[in-house]
Protein backbone atom coordinates (compact mmCIF):
# COMPACT_ATOMS: atom_id res chain seq x y z
CA UNK A 1 0.00 0.00 0.00
CA UNK A 2 1.13 3.48 -0.83
CA UNK A 3 -0.73 6.71 -0.19
CA UNK A 4 -0.55 10.46 -0.38
CA UNK A 5 -2.38 13.07 1.68
CA UNK A 6 -3.93 15.84 -0.41
CA UNK A 7 -5.71 18.55 1.56
CA UNK A 8 -7.87 16.57 4.00
CA UNK A 9 -8.06 13.40 1.90
CA UNK A 10 -5.90 10.33 1.46
CA UNK A 11 -5.41 8.81 -1.97
CA UNK A 12 -4.49 5.16 -1.45
CA UNK A 13 -3.11 2.62 -3.89
CA UNK A 14 -3.39 -0.98 -2.80
CA UNK A 15 -0.89 -3.42 -4.24
CA UNK A 16 -1.30 -7.01 -5.44
CA UNK A 17 -1.74 -9.25 -2.41
CA UNK A 18 -2.84 -6.48 -0.02
CA UNK A 19 -5.81 -7.29 2.20
CA UNK A 20 -7.96 -4.16 2.08
CA UNK A 21 -9.30 -4.09 5.66
CA UNK A 22 -5.90 -4.83 7.18
CA UNK A 23 -4.14 -2.13 5.14
CA UNK A 24 -6.80 0.51 5.78
CA UNK A 25 -6.61 -0.14 9.53
CA UNK A 26 -2.83 0.25 9.24
CA UNK A 27 -3.34 3.64 7.53
CA UNK A 28 -5.82 4.71 10.25
CA UNK A 29 -3.37 3.83 13.02
CA UNK A 30 -0.42 5.54 11.31
CA UNK A 31 -2.34 8.73 10.44
CA UNK A 32 -4.55 8.72 13.59
CA UNK A 33 -7.78 8.58 11.57
CA UNK A 34 -10.57 7.85 14.05
CA UNK A 35 -13.60 8.83 11.99
CA UNK A 36 -14.22 9.08 8.26
CA UNK A 37 -15.53 7.62 5.05
CA UNK A 38 -14.01 5.69 2.17
CA UNK A 39 -14.81 4.87 -1.42
CA UNK A 40 -12.89 2.76 -3.90
CA UNK A 41 -12.60 0.34 -6.77
CA UNK A 42 -10.06 -2.09 -8.20
CA UNK A 43 -9.60 -5.80 -8.79
CA UNK A 44 -9.68 -8.77 -6.43
CA UNK A 45 -9.10 -12.52 -6.54
CA UNK A 46 -10.54 -13.25 -3.08
CA UNK A 47 -13.47 -11.58 -1.35
CA UNK A 48 -15.72 -12.63 1.55
CA UNK A 49 -19.11 -10.94 1.70
CA UNK A 50 -22.08 -11.41 3.93
CA UNK A 51 -25.72 -10.68 4.52
CA UNK A 52 -26.81 -10.19 8.13
CA UNK A 53 -29.70 -12.37 9.26
CA UNK A 54 -31.54 -10.46 11.98
CA UNK A 55 -33.24 -13.63 13.24
CA UNK A 56 -30.09 -15.71 13.81
CA UNK A 57 -27.87 -12.62 14.40
CA UNK A 58 -25.10 -13.97 12.18
CA UNK A 59 -23.82 -13.16 8.74
CA UNK A 60 -24.54 -15.61 5.94
CA UNK A 61 -21.09 -15.36 4.40
CA UNK A 62 -19.87 -16.35 0.95
CA UNK A 63 -16.26 -16.44 -0.23
CA UNK A 64 -15.44 -15.88 -3.89
CA UNK A 65 -12.02 -16.98 -5.15
CA UNK A 66 -11.72 -15.94 -8.77
CA UNK A 67 -10.79 -12.85 -10.81
CA UNK A 68 -13.27 -10.04 -10.10
CA UNK A 69 -13.57 -6.32 -10.65
CA UNK A 70 -14.39 -4.27 -7.55
CA UNK A 71 -17.13 -2.12 -9.03
CA UNK A 72 -17.90 -0.33 -5.75
CA UNK A 73 -16.38 -0.24 -2.29
CA UNK A 74 -17.93 2.10 0.27
CA UNK A 75 -17.53 2.31 3.99
CA UNK A 76 -17.04 4.23 7.17
CA UNK A 77 -14.30 4.44 9.76
CA UNK A 78 -15.07 4.58 13.47
CA UNK A 79 -13.44 3.08 16.55
CA UNK A 80 -14.31 0.23 18.87
CA UNK A 81 -12.43 -0.13 22.14
CA UNK A 82 -10.16 2.65 20.87
CA UNK A 83 -9.07 0.71 17.76
CA UNK A 84 -9.95 1.48 14.12
CA UNK A 85 -13.20 -0.19 13.09
CA UNK A 86 -14.16 -0.41 9.42
CA UNK A 87 -17.69 -1.07 8.19
CA UNK A 88 -17.52 -1.68 4.43
CA UNK A 89 -19.84 -2.93 1.72
CA UNK A 90 -18.57 -4.11 -1.63
CA UNK A 91 -19.87 -5.03 -5.09
CA UNK A 92 -17.75 -7.21 -7.36
CA UNK A 93 -18.38 -8.67 -10.79
CA UNK A 94 -17.00 -11.86 -12.28
CA UNK A 95 -16.10 -12.79 -15.87
CA UNK A 96 -19.76 -13.32 -16.72
CA UNK A 97 -20.52 -9.78 -15.46
CA UNK A 98 -22.57 -11.17 -12.56
CA UNK A 99 -22.60 -8.80 -9.59
CA UNK A 100 -22.16 -9.98 -6.02
CA UNK A 101 -22.38 -7.65 -3.08
CA UNK A 102 -22.77 -7.31 0.63
CA UNK A 103 -20.97 -6.63 3.88
CA UNK A 104 -17.23 -7.06 3.24
CA UNK A 105 -15.22 -9.12 5.70
CA UNK A 106 -12.17 -9.78 3.48
CA UNK A 107 -10.87 -8.53 0.16
CA UNK A 108 -7.48 -9.33 -1.37
CA UNK A 109 -6.24 -7.17 -4.21
CA UNK A 110 -5.22 -9.01 -7.38
CA UNK A 111 -4.11 -6.10 -9.59
CA UNK A 112 -4.62 -2.76 -7.84
CA UNK A 113 -7.03 -1.00 -5.54
CA UNK A 114 -7.73 2.74 -5.66
CA UNK A 115 -9.32 4.10 -2.51
CA UNK A 116 -10.08 7.61 -1.30
CA UNK A 117 -10.26 8.10 2.48
CA UNK A 118 -11.86 11.23 3.89
CA UNK A 119 -11.19 11.78 7.61
CA UNK A 120 -13.59 13.72 9.83
CA UNK A 121 -12.71 15.55 13.03
CA UNK A 122 -13.82 13.68 16.11
CA UNK A 123 -14.44 10.14 17.22
CA UNK A 124 -17.45 7.86 17.14
CA UNK A 125 -17.08 4.67 19.16
CA UNK A 126 -19.09 1.52 18.57
CA UNK A 127 -20.74 -0.73 21.10
CA UNK A 128 -22.19 -4.17 20.64
CA UNK A 129 -25.99 -4.29 20.86
CA UNK A 130 -26.97 -7.79 22.01
CA UNK A 131 -30.63 -7.31 21.08
CA UNK A 132 -29.75 -6.68 17.43
CA UNK A 133 -26.45 -8.54 17.23
CA UNK A 134 -24.27 -5.88 15.62
CA UNK A 135 -21.82 -3.14 16.62
CA UNK A 136 -23.68 0.18 16.53
CA UNK A 137 -22.57 3.82 16.62
CA UNK A 138 -22.44 4.98 20.24
CA UNK A 139 -22.97 8.68 20.87
CA UNK A 140 -22.54 8.54 24.66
Amino acid sequence: MEYRKIDNHYVVRMEKGDEVTEKLKELCRKENIRLGSLIGLGASDHVSIGLFDDKTKVYDEKTLDRPMEITSLVGNITTMNGEPYLHCHINVCDGEMRIYGGHMTECRISVTGEIFVTPLDGTVERRHDDSIGVNLFSFE
